[in-house]
């Protein structure tokens, strides 16, 4: 029923949205159409496609993806977009949920109320998911957070060679997506090499050929934007009209440390958010659909990295990211706003209190996240564990439940030990 719900309200925000979208398509067509042209044409597409136009500032997943579409009527072909692209963002909600069951089994989960916090987080993410989606037709961002999704749920797996694959599709959609690499460090610490190569492989296979084939490839690099504002580095006190030379290595560095710390503090889930985090913070452009990043951060937090029945770190991100550029006329006060949200979010999710389930022994980056009271207690001392003969408990018709075990109904909280 919780998808159920959730693809009415992809629907719903899909009809609304979608008359007045494609605001950034056209930049995804003409980059489709120029990566196709190879030798032909006026000779600034094919592998002299970011030497020649350095204002397209996606990757060549993206134009490859894109220009699947240029078949198709220009309006037709930006509506089958903008509906895959809707469609992607339900698929994420359902990645989200399936790795937050496979990262909590064994440890008494209550499946039943995982559902309830991946549907109330998934109510706030579909909103800005049609931002980026339709209303701006950014197919790069989508890409990039898709195949982030998709190395979350390799990672809960354990699969280092799907998590490497992914993460260097998501830069090859984006390089954005850089500052999601420490989610490899997630992975058990025997299977980074095989993770990495598989990472650095793929990117070099998407990458290279443009460089090697045109050196002025590097001036896309370069490409400046306005500092508006209403950005947060204005508040940091840059006033420089336009990106300074060294703020996007900057996001990079940013982001790759503080991921690199959520996953030493056993906070992977947190990675993709405190990525989203360095982005914004550092960005001199505030558009709205660098939003739905930070929400996939917080539907990865909510659903994954804490067991609260109510995900109100999405919906504070809306709120406060998203909501303020409506209610706040002042550029100013938005850029505080924004800069306050990465400040207490990053804080938190770095430094609040977590007591570990299984202890200290477990293999890096897997360590689980606290029990809270309405989902059972963490550890053996803290309830009766079941008893050694217990049969899982059933509904009828089904198998055995994940976590799910027998217990007197004068201690319904009961559940078993935690998973060491």
């Amino acid at each position: 029923m919780h998808l159920v719900l959730l693809t009415a309200w992809t629907v719903l925000w899909f009809i609304v949205v979608e008359p007045h979208g494609g605001f950034s398509w056209h930049y995804l067509r003409t980059g489709g159409e120029l990566i196709y042209q190879g030798s032909s044409g006026d000779g600034t597409g094919g592998l002299n496609l970011y030497a020649h136009h350095p204002e397209l500032q996606m990757g060549p997943i993206s134009f490859l993806t894109a220009g699947l579409f240029n078949p198709f009527p220009e309006a037709t072909g930006q509506f089958l977009a903008a509906a895959l692209m809707s469609a992607l963002g339900l698929v994420i909600v359902v990645l989200a949920g399936r790795s937050a069951a496979h990262h909590f089994l064994g440890t008494g989960t209550n499946h039943q109320r995982l559902r309830q916090r991946v549907l109330i987080a998934g109510l706030a993410f579909i909103p800005m998911w049609i931002e980026v989606a339709v209303r701006f037709g950014h197919l790069d961002d989508v890409l990039a957070l898709f195949f982030t999704a998709l190395a979350v749920r390799a990672v809960t797996r354990g699969s280092p060679a799907l998590t490497g694959a992914c993460l260097a599709l998501a830069m090859d959609s984006k390089p954005t997506a850089l500052a999601f690499v420490p989610l490899l460090l997630a992975l058990p610490r025997d299977k980074w090499l095989r993770a990495a190569l598989w990472c650095a492989g793929l990117v070099a296979l998407a990458w290279l050929p443009f460089f090697l084939g045109d050196a002025q490839s590097f001036a896309a690099a370069k490409f400046t934007i306005p500092n508006h504002p209403a950005s947060a580095l204005r508040w940091l006190g840059v006033a420089d009209p336009k990106t300074p030379g060294w703020d996007r290595p900057a996001q990079f560095a940013l982001g790759l440390v503080l991921g690199a710390i959520a996953v030493w503090r056993g906070r992977w889930a947190a990675v993709v958010l405190l990525g989203a985090n360095a982005r914004i913070v550092l960005d001199p452009s505030v558009y709205t659909y660098y939003t739905a990043s930070v929400l996939l951060g917080t539907l990865l937090w909510d659903v994954i990295g804490q067991r609260r029945l109510v995900p109100w770190w999405s919906w504070l991100a809306v709120i406060v990211l998203y909501g303020s550029v409506f209610v706040v006329p002042d550029d100013s006060v938005r850029g505080l706003i924004r800069l306050a949200f990465v400040a207490v979010s990053t804080a938190y999710v770095l430094l609040w209190p977590v007591r570990e389930r299984g202890g200290r022994g477990g293999r890096r980056g897997r360590r689980r996240p606290p029990a809270l009271a309405d989902e059972g207690p963490a550890d053996p001392d803290e309830g009766p564990a079941p008893p050694a003969d217990q049969e899982p408990a059933r509904t009828a018709g089904q198998g055995p439940l994940p976590g799910a075990w027998t217990q007197s109904p004068a201690t319904p909280w009961a559940g078993p030990p935690a998973a060491r």
